[in-house]
């Protein structure tokens, strides 16, 4: 961790985190202000009561560090597979002072989904630039409780493609599609109806390899 990031007022640090997630090639382009907007679009979908969440390949942080900042009562984690990730991810919480409700796992999403200590427990998954809608459901749909909600950002080039989250695939996952906002930006929010079946996720690789659709 960049050791000039000073402990500031919130915004100016969540600001300068995510300036410091893009110097590291963790962000992708545009202004730093949009990245946030963006994050909070998905936030605003956050189901009333809801009191966790895991962001899926959380990367530089968006909308993972955003979610620590507006919403400063969930408990939580960022999943990314990435060891550089990770330690920026790590550091980024501790800068945030969110040690004691954040934790930061270092793994693949497959392997996480299979643990039974952490399977079937969030309130909400996030998914932003994570994969494929096949992979994003696989990854996600183990992580939820019944009745959990998957909130994950659209392309704007597929955005208003409903078909995106069809039937054949997310329903053996236990998934509902309850929501698609072609935005700008566009999301679609989904619904773990039924428990994620045992057998998924399948072994690290074969999602990607392999999509179910």
């Amino acid at each position: 961790m960049d050791e000039s990031i000073s402990p500031v007022d919130p915004p100016e640090r969540l600001t300068a985190l995510l300036e410091q997630a893009r110097k590291a090639g963790f962000l992708g382009n545009g202004p730093i202000d949009t990245h946030i907007e963006h994050a909070r679009v998905l936030i605003d979908a956050i189901p009333a009561g809801a009191s966790t969440f895991v962001d899926l390949g959380s990367g530089g942080g968006v909308p993972g560090l955003v979610v620590i900042c507006d919403r400063p009562t969930m408990r939580g984690a960022l999943l990314d597979g990435s060891t550089r990730r990770g330690a920026f991810l790590t550091a980024a919480v501790t800068t945030l002072g969110a040690d004691d409700r954040i934790d930061v796992w270092v793994e693949r999403a497959e392997v996480v989904g299979r643990d039974a200590e952490r399977r079937g427990r969030a309130d909400v998954v996030f998914a932003r630039s994570f994969g494929s809608p096949a992979v994003v459901a696989e990854c996600a749909a183990p992580l939820l409780r019944v009745g959990g909600v998957l909130i994950v950002s659209d392309p704007p080039d597929g955005g208003s493609d409903s078909n995106r989250w069809a039937p054949i695939g997310r329903a053996p996952l236990g998934l509902r599609l309850v929501r698609h906002e072609v935005g700008p930006p566009a999301y679609s929010v989904l619904e773990q109806v039924d428990a994620c079946p045992d057998r998924f996720p399948r072994r690290v690789g074969i999602p990607a390899k392999r999509p179910l659709f």
